[in-house]
């Protein structure tokens, strides 16, 4: 990862936590207050399940502006940082949704506990023969880049995701489970709704791939390509670092 020294810092992070209906408003007015007041950009959703978020701005700023966050919605954020030159962002974006990321299903989060693999496991994990590797990502960023022998489930949103396990999947066939998406929400998701189909050996990646990036020399990655992020930079490397491929989320 780029040295602290790039002008700008980009703070990615969510939590699955309950936030009251009658609250979810006034925090909305107040994120967005202070993310003008002092010059972050990017996007903030909120729902009642929790919080899910990529912002920028001078680290600084960026430093200040998480612990009030976590302070105001009562929980401990963990964000994974990354660096630019410029800004990926250009405008304050704090949204109130349905949900966090957007499955149309209803999932009992605790299910997933107990699933989560560490960056420092995770080649272990998708090393197992036995091990199914799913990529939970839509098909124009497993083209960007993905995990040796992962599979790509050629799906255009994540709420399309169950239909290829009705598909493709069976629990009696199909023993191990390993998922991972770019910063984990998506598997936050996806593998309580794969234990609440009868998968029993599911693995997700704590942290998603930017942790491992983040984590893992590049000599001992089984990342293969570029990762897709949500912002200007299209594509980040093996080192975090903007990448160099073009958007193929724009294609027809």
């Amino acid at each position: 990862m780029s040295s602290p020294t790039q002008k700008y810092k980009i703070a990615a992070f969510y939590k699955f936590v309950n936030i009251p209906t009658e609250s979810l408003r006034s925090i909305c007015e107040i994120v967005r207050d202070r993310m003008r007041s002092a010059e972050i950009f990017g996007t903030v959703i909120l729902a009642e399940e929790g919080v899910n978020s990529t912002i920028c701005g001078h680290e600084n700023e960026i430093d200040s502006f998480i612990p009030g966050l976590s302070e105001l919605l009562g929980i401990e954020l963990q964000p994974k940082y990354s660096y630019s030159t410029e800004i990926p962002f250009r405008k304050v974006d704090v949204k109130i949704k349905p949900e966090i990321v957007t499955l149309k299903r209803g999932v009992d989060i605790s299910l997933g506990e107990g699933t989560h693999v560490p960056a420092s496991a995770w080649n272990d994990v998708i090393s197992d023969p036995e091990v199914f590797i799913l990529d939970t990502r839509n098909d124009y960023e497993f083209k960007t880049g993905t995990f040796e022998n992962a599979i790509n489930p050629v799906t255009e949103k994540f709420s399309d995701l169950p239909d290829f396990v009705r598909e493709n999947l069976d629990p009696e066939k199909h023993k191990k489970i390993a998922m991972f998406c770019t910063g984990g929400i998506r598997c936050e998701k996806f593998a309580p709704y794969m234990r609440s189909l009868g998968f029993q050996n599911v693995y997700q990646l704590e942290g998603g791939i930017l942790k491992y990036l983040e984590e893992i020399p590049a000599e001992k990655q089984l990342w293969k390509g570029e990762c897709y992020v949500f912002d200007t930079r299209v594509t980040v490397d093996s080192n975090l670092d903007p990448g160099r491929l073009d958007d193929l989320s724009q294609e027809d």
